[in-house]
């Protein structure tokens, strides 16, 4: 039987950015189950488990706020990189020459509370077992320690994560339909496939579907 975490992650700001606007980033308004497996991995990330979010609690009201940010236009295509790896130089960048200012429109003040489990994957090796990843990972929570530091859809937007422990409560008067949101990317050899799930907050509560990703 597997063992349900409960995470509290807030932050100052946060922006979950909708796949439907290409250019100008337009936030979901809560937290969405990819993002929040990307917390849980920054704070205990090993190729013998994979996390799973069961259920997204609201424990603050979605605020929006607009911000304008300089982002570069080009990404390094992958063939440079590993040709900059191979000649052990990178090849010449100017971001000033590659900037463009966007609108953003984000979350402020969030506050959320995630109930998640791990699996196990067939990477995990003779030692590996549940109980040893369930002391390490109470153990990481408690101690505020992480592999890298967890943030809220976009690096700068830092986020503090901690064990929930009930306090504050979801939000009971707030129900609605929040479309469809990202579930998570199914990971394949040849392509990447997102899958979307109906997501709807039922007093203050998200409950996510279960979903194969691929082991």
């Amino acid at each position: 039987m597997c063992t349900l975490y409960r995470v509290r992650i807030r932050g100052e700001l946060a922006c979950f950015t909708r796949p439907e606007f290409k250019t100008e980033r337009f936030s979901y308004e809560a937290i969405t189950p990819s993002a929040a497996r990307g917390v849980l991995e920054a704070i205990l990330w090993k190729p013998a488990i994979q996390w799973h979010v069961r259920r997204i609690s609201l424990l603050a009201p979605p605020r929006f706020i607009a911000l304008k940010r300089n982002e570069v236009n080009a990404r390094a295509p992958v063939t440079t990189v590993l040709r900059a790896m191979r000649n052990g130089s990178a090849a010449d960048y100017f971001a000033d020459e590659d900037r463009a200012q966007r609108n953003t429109l984000a979350l402020r003040d969030v506050d959320y509370a995630v109930e998640a489990e791990f699996r196990m994957t067939a990477r995990a090796g003779s030692e590996d077992n549940p109980r040893k990843f369930d002391e390490m990972f109470r153990r990481r929570l408690e101690k505020g320690q992480f592999h890298m530091q967890p943030y809220l859809g976009c690096r700068e937007f830092a986020a503090v994560v901690e064990p929930y422990t009930g306090d504050p409560p979801p939000l009971a008067g707030m129900t609605r339909d929040l479309g469809y949101m990202l579930h998570d990317v199914r990971y394949g050899s040849k392509s990447n496939e997102p899958v979307f799930f109906r997501a709807r907050v039922e007093r203050g509560v998200i409950e996510v579907p279960k979903w194969e990703a691929a082991a």
